[in-house]
């Protein structure tokens, strides 16, 4: 391998080209090939870059460049090889050199075209196709990078040149080379793109800081790129047919966005970001609608043709998706939408597109309410069997939600139309429009393969809930508009007018209760739910209403659909396949049935429906299935007795066989003591509400509309794997139906909104100096975070603070920990030339994360005094100038560095909180989940706070607590707050909080507290002590262990240094030595008391967590309040006649007194 790298050199050492392009080629394939070719690259630099070659070999170099990593050096003999080709007389060669400008690094790349600004502004204007290709290309790629934004923002000239740079581009759209047009268009198609779907603080690797100054920069290119695409649009339109057939695709999303932009005004929210008025700049001003309009038809005019003519799938697919992102305009018209979504259905089958058929449902689903009524209903069948056919979890989510709110605003707006006397049209209705045989076979039957008929019913019930809540507000026009527009027109804004397709869905959904799911039970939860929130709005308890109740005819309707579907469900309840879903449902038709409506005379037929619903409590309960154990049974058993006493106390004869069976049941062994002792309360129950039928209150059991079998509810579960999967399922719908009815607010919206409050232009954190007060070079550091990309970014700011200019400084940064550099590279170089005294230097490292665990950077400056001060190797003698060996040698001269002087500097440590993300989570869910963490670290901590008196214990009516104060350093933490309890009494407090790591760890921390008054007075101020037991559980061992490993270090990091950790030994000592205090006042209480009956032997251990004090009345009182284990062992008082809890009863009242008089004199202080 040696020899054959030596005859690469070799080669690139001749100065034939083919010899040379040969070797490189060579190279590339070692590089291919996985082995390092770091020497050649440096060959390759020196003899092809550094000098005159040919354009091929260019080319080539720059692709060996590319695929190999350069160091500070070289980088710097490649833009002096840049520099150079700019001026180089083939323009080839030049147009080989600027494509390597995408390449440089950020930190080189400002200062090379701000130098060579006047020849890149030369290149758009050269007779050369080739070269004006490349700028083309290569500014559109770099124009739009964050990197280059920041650069303009702190550098005017360069903004006036990089905003005549995409003037230039947007000119080439006409320009006469196809292939340079072309690239125009993508180029401008690229920086529409990433303003419209970027996340405002990222693009070009590095994490930047986005101001209001960097987004009103990107905001005046694009408005500025708008105006001239809308002013030039015929012309663009007409050249664009000009292209080749394959060209013709990058030409359509930067007409159709900058057309869309100006005829639904979003130009001039983008101008209003760009701080520029309309007029400034000569930006495009449209008065009328009808001008918006003619451009819109003019552009869907010039698009549709190749709808139904084009043989290209990929061509047909992107202009139908940027016809439907028309189609929602203003003045729109649905045959734009109904043209492109036929085209896109029509490559469903196409085996090209296979893999993008998630991509093609989710355009037709989410443009679905721009077609018009009769359009939706003939393809809402076809689309429901293409979601069934996808095979990602979140695009079938997605494209079921919005079939489901489709279905929805179909059947309200249909019926609205009705009911305003249009002519109804067929199959608008809910069960119409679920009709398919296929779907029709997959609710009725009993086991299922697939989830898709779950996913189905939750995502149609989720909807309705969706439906009942108030719509949101929308202020623009657009996708969303329409959506939210059609529902309201459907519900007219009543309030119970979504209760109509909720009722339909309920009808459609009835199969489901028949369904064995192996245990899962989300969707039928979510099916019985909707079912128990119609019947308790519709109180089906009372029967139907009559019209002279005042009921409407509607109403009525409702109800008596609402009581027959009851009917159907009791007669059901022997076609249910499972316990679980047996128990649930007897309490959604016991809890609201109208018992009073049924005949007395039937009161022996088995068909009655309260015998029918007693004769399944008794199948429920005396369940000997052999698998009753494994599907916790108990769970069962006790959602019958829920039902029966709820349903016994409601009616005498449901009272009466109830009775009997719970009577049954008690007498059992299927029955555990809990259970009979359940079924004893509740016959009791049964037995008061019979004797007391007058009294309305006699046993409380009006119906709430709740549904408590939902695993919110559960206070316990078992881990099942059922379970675990309805979790998911739910979670899954969840998001889909959430982001579809309710998004989140865009960043451009929320920018527009809140202005410089948004939380989105970030402030940099506080910087940390690394070095010395006496060296040569200051240096202060911060970093950012970004855990999307799982990378950090750290800034550094260079500072001379000598007086002389520094020819030469180098920053390495080492890494140790998680971190590892993009490049593969064990150390990041950053070469900075002259520094000028006092005059700041910005650059920055970015490293990616693999793990969770603790990691830092490490800064070192090597500073070069004696750089520049000579040459290595003068070379005197005979040689003749002409030696072409010679001017090679003389051309790689370099200034001699010379003995560098290395300051170390302060390692820059990454907080490991700074490697978290808070995770939100319910507390059922939370202390749901704790118990299950495999991985666990406790340990104490301590700090101190200031309060006066009784106030540093006692609660603040305002304001936060004292006894608080260490810890508030975690509010700005990366930790959801799950719940806190704060016992002010006694200074106490639990905290319970929950981050993810960002590689997806569970981590859950408790805090306990209790405060103790320590016997130091200061100055007539009590000083306090709070003790803290952090307990944290993961779901990794490796969390816990690298958190455990440095506990300082991570209470410093939770806590910003506020809370000190405190060994276990030294805790089990202060115990120690508070038992001790305790147990000698305890005995000068004995012995001040003469008679002393009640030893008090075992008191004293309980007494470990109370505060010390010299006065034994205070001592009293703060026994009382610490808790009620004491009381329960203690005797009389020996100080008093009072029992122990009068005692209590009193000192908590003085407590309280005490407190209000405080509290009283404080408020009379402030408001003097």
């Amino acid at each position: 391998m040696d020899i054959l790298f030596a005859q690469i050199q070799a080669d690139l050492r001749s100065n034939d080209a083919l010899r040379q392009s040969g070797a490189l080629l060579q190279a590339l394939q070692q590089s291919a090939a996985g082995r390092d070719i770091s020497v050649i690259a440096k060959s390759a630099v020196e003899e092809i870059v550094a000098a005159p070659a040919s354009a091929v070999c260019k080319k080539l170099a720059f692709d060996l460049i590319r695929s190999t990593r350069l160091t500070s050096d070289l980088w710097d003999t490649v833009c002096t090889g840049i520099r150079n080709d700019f001026h180089f007389p083939d323009p080839d060669v030049t147009a080989a050199g600027v494509s390597i400008l995408a390449a440089i690094p950020s930190y080189r790349l400002g200062n090379l075209i701000t130098d060579c600004s006047k020849e890149i502004s030369n290149c758009f204007d050269s007779t050369s196709d080739n070269l004006r290709f490349s700028i083309t290309e290569t500014l559109g790629c770099i124009l739009s990078r964050d990197d280059l934004v920041t650069l303009c923002e702190n550098n005017v000239n360069l903004l006036d040149k990089v905003s005549n740079w995409w003037t230039r581009i947007g000119q080439n759209m006409l320009d006469k080379s196809d292939s340079v047009s072309k690239v125009a268009f993508e180029s401008v198609g690229r920086l529409f793109q990433e303003f419209d779907s970027k996340r405002m603080s990222r693009l070009a690797g590095d994490k930047l800081v986005d101001s209001e100054n960097s987004l009103a920069i990107r905001s005046n290119w694009v408005s500025s790129m708008v105006d001239i695409v809308w002013k030039k649009r015929s012309a663009l339109m007409a050249r664009s047919l000009l292209l080749p057939v394959e060209s013709f695709r990058a030409t359509v999303f930067p007409v159709v966005f900058s057309v869309k932009a100006i005829a639904s005004g979003a130009v001039e929210i983008i101008r209003s970001l760009s701080k520029s008025s309309a007029t400034v700049n000569g930006s495009v001003v449209v008065d009328s609608n009808a001008e918006k309009l003619i451009g819109v038809s003019d552009v869907v005019t010039h698009l549709a043709p190749f709808l139904a003519s084009s043989l290209d799938p990929a061509l047909i697919y992107e202009v139908g998706i940027n016809m439907l992102y028309l189609a929602d305009v203003p003045g729109g018209k649905p045959e734009w939408a109904s043209q492109s979504i036929i085209a896109i259905l029509t490559l469903w089958d196409r085996q090209e597109f296979a893999s993008a058929r998630e991509s093609i449902v989710r355009a037709v689903v989410t443009n679905l309410h721009l077609l018009d009524l009769h359009m939706q209903v003939s393809l809402f069948k076809r689309l429901l069997l293409m979601v069934r056919n996808l095979r990602a979890e979140s695009d079938r989510m997605h494209a079921l939600a919005c079939i489901c709110r489709t279905a929805l605003c179909v059947d309200l707006f249909a019926k609205e139309s009705v009911r305003r006397g249009q002519k109804p049209l067929a199959g608008t209705d809910i069960a119409s429009l679920f009709e398919d045989a296929r779907v029709k076979d997959d609710l009725n039957s009993v086991t299922s393969k697939s989830l898709f008929r779950e996913e189905l019913v939750a995502s149609l019930v989720e909807s309705c809930f969706q439906l009942s809540l108030p719509l949101p507000e929308q202020k623009n026009s657009g996708t969303e508009s329409r959506v939210i527009g059609a529902l309201a027109y459907g519900t007219g804004y009543g309030a119970l007018n979504w209760t109509e397709p909720a009722l339909e869905v309920v009808e459609v959904c009835r199969p489901c209760l028949k369904w064995d799911c192996d245990g899962r039970t989300y969707a039928i939860d979510c099916y019985l739910k909707l079912l128990v929130r119609l019947c308790y709005i519709y109180d089906t308890r009372g029967g139907v209403k009559r019209v002279k109740d005042g009921a409407s005819q509607d109403q009525i309707l409702n109800e008596t659909r609402l009581q027959n579907l009851q009917r159907e469900l009791v007669n059901g309840l022997r076609e249910v396949n499972t316990p679980r879903v047996l128990a649930r449902v007897i309490w959604a038709i016991s809890e609201h049935i109208d018992l009073e409506g049924l005949d007395p005379l039937l009161a022996d037929d088995p068909n009655d429906p309260l015998n029918i619903i007693v004769s399944h409590i008794h199948k429920v309960l005396f369940n000997l299935d052999s698998t009753a154990e494994t599907t916790n049974r108990i769970q069962d058993v006790q959602a019958v007795l829920l039902s029966a006493q709820r349903l016994g106390s409601r009616h005498p004869r449901a009272g009466q066989l109830l009775t009997k069976e719970l009577e049954e049941f008690r007498t059992n062994g299927l029955a555990d003591s809990v259970s009979k002792h359940q079924c004893r309360l509740i016959l009791q129950r049964i037995k008061y509400a019979s004797a007391h039928q007058d009294s309305r209150w006699a046993v409380v059991s009006e119906a709430r509309g709740d549904y408590p079998f939902s695993h919110h509810k559960l206070t316990v579960q078992f881990y099942e794997a059922a379970a675990a999967q309805d979790r998911k399922l739910e979670g899954l719908v969840h998001k889909a139906i959430v982001e579809l009815w309710r998004p989140d607010p865009s960043e451009l919206t929320l920018l527009l909104t809140k202005g410089i409050d948004s939380p989105l232009l970030k402030v940099p954190p506080t910087a940390i100096t690394l070095t010395g007060s006496s060296d040569p070079c200051y240096i202060e550091a911060y970093h950012l975070a970004d855990s999307n990309d799982g990378k950090i970014t750290l800034h550094l700011k260079v500072l001379n603070l000598t007086e002389l200019e520094m020819n030469r400084v180098d920053i390495r940064v080492g890494l140790s920990g998680a971190l590892y550099y993009m490049d593969g590279s064990p150390q990041a170089v950053r070469q900075l030339r002259n520094l000028v005294s006092q005059d700041p230097v910005l650059c920055s490292v970015t490293v990616g994360v693999t793990h969770f665990e603790r990691c830092a950077l490490w800064v070192q400056v090597l500073y070069y005094p004696l750089y520049g001060s000579g040459v290595v190797g003068d070379y005197e003698g005979d040689y003749t100038e002409e030696n072409p060996q010679v001017i090679r040698q003389k051309r790689s001269l370099r200034p001699e560095l010379g003995e560098p002087v290395i300051l170390r500097c302060l390692p820059y440590k990454i907080p490991l909180t700074e490697l978290l993300l808070p995770h939100r989570i319910s507390p059922v869910e939370f202390f749901r989940l704790w118990p299950s963490l495999p991985a666990i670290v406790e340990y104490t901590g301590t700090y101190t706070y200031e309060g006066s008196g009784f106030k540093a214990t006692a609660a603040q009516q305002y304001g936060a607590s004292p006894f608080l104060n260490g810890l508030k350093s975690l509010s700005s933490k990366p930790f959801h707050i799950v719940c806190s309890h704060i016992i002010r009494t006694v200074a106490g407090f639990q905290l319970c909080y929950a981050a993810k790591t960002w590689h997806g760890g569970f981590l859950g921390m408790m805090i306990f507290g209790a405060s103790e008054v320590s016997r130091n007075v200061d100055l007539g101020d009590e000083t306090t002590t709070m003790m803290c037991k952090f307990v944290v559980r993961a779901s990794d061992a490796s969390i816990t262990k690298e958190i455990g490993s440095d506990l300082q270090g991570w209470l410093d990091d939770l806590t910003d240094g506020g809370v000190d950790y405190m060994p276990e030994d030294e805790v089990k000592v202060a115990a120690a030595e508070r038992l001790r205090i305790s147990i000698e006042r305890i005995a000068l209480l004995k012995a001040a008391q003469p008679r002393a009956k009640t030893p008090k032997s075992d008191d004293e251990e309980e007494d470990e967590d109370k505060n010390e004090d010299d006065e034994d009345k205070k001592k009293k009182k703060k026994e009382k309040k610490d808790g009620d284990e004491d009381e329960k062992t203690k005797g009389p008082s020996t100080l008093s006649k009072l029992t122990a809890e009068e005692a209590e009863h009193r000192a908590l009242q003085a407590a309280v007194l005490q407190e209000w008089h405080m509290l009283c004199k404080d408020r009379s202080t402030e408001v003097k």
